[in-house]
């Protein structure tokens, strides 16, 4: 009796993180670059009561055995990384990369972080720079006097100025890939740092061989968090907190029974 209490607490403390984990993902649904969580879960120890395979005679063992678990937990809530739908904008510096790969963010710490979100303007230096006003990596410097901005796919980043027909080249952005970017530490801010799990990043220009993808301008990547998704997924974790506190309930009738047998 005792075992069902404690597996039914543990299947509702699950489903309280499942439901947090939804609704983190439903309020990023319109987070630019925003890539969803899916939370795992993962059952606990067993109690065994017989050992399967334990002996039951000379030459006979025990078919299955008797276990009986002791309920679950919320083991980890692996982020997405799937490709989330463009928006075209009106800003020549929203970019978008198409396959994988992460923009370098210099943070004030002097630390690099990665983002999805390329939607990026000019600071009062030119840099080009993230909302939060950090620069990418590498620094790339737009003139005060340049009239048209113009980013290749392969990252190149050029301009004209007044008077100059030629355009001028101003950088190469950079894009950086990881082995498993699930493995990441998200900062917030949209911004990511590598583990030891995601292993060390891969710095190249986009669309090289190295398998990154290649940047669009004049576009930004919307969340990948489906709300239909995630509103059926709502609805199964609450039924299942629900059906855990039936359990609770269950095994307190059944104490007050046993109390009761003396009356």
């Amino acid at each position: 009796m005792i075992r069902a209490l404690y597996s039914a607490a543990s299947g509702m403390s699950a489903q309280q993180m499942n439901v947090d984990n939804i609704a983190h993902n439903l309020a990023n649904a319109n987070t630019t670059g925003f890539k969803a969580r899916r939370a795992q879960f993962q059952d606990l120890i067993y109690q065994s009561v017989v050992q399967p395979g334990a002996a039951s005679g000379q030459q006979t063992v025990v078919p299955t055995g008797l276990q009986v678990g002791l309920g679950t937990r919320a083991s980890s809530n692996e982020i997405l990384f799937t490709q989330g739908q463009f928006s075209q904008t009106d800003n020549p510096l929203d970019l978008v990369i198409q396959g994988k790969g992460f923009f370098q963010v210099r943070r004030p710490s002097g630390d690099l972080a990665y983002t999805r979100s390329g939607a990026f303007h000019v600071n009062r230096d030119g840099n080009i720079v993230t909302a939060d006003g950090d620069p990418i990596e590498p620094a790339i410097t737009i003139p005060a006097n340049a009239l048209q901005i113009t980013i290749a796919q392969d990252g190149t980043v050029s301009y004209t100025v007044q008077g100059q027909t030629a355009a001028q080249q101003a950088g190469q952005i950079q894009l950086a890939g990881f082995a498993n970017p699930a493995g990441l530490n998200s900062l917030g801010g949209n911004l990511y740092t590598p583990t030891d799990a995601s292993g060390d990043p891969t710095v190249a220009a986009p669309g090289g061989q190295e398998g990154l993808g290649t940047v669009l301008q004049g576009y930004t990547e919307q969340s990948n968090v489906s709300v239909v998704e995630e509103f059926i997924n709502l609805i199964v974790a609450q039924r299942a907190y629900e059906a855990n506190s039936k359990v609770v309930k269950a095994a307190d009738d059944m104490y007050q029974q046993v109390n009761n047998l003396t009356r």
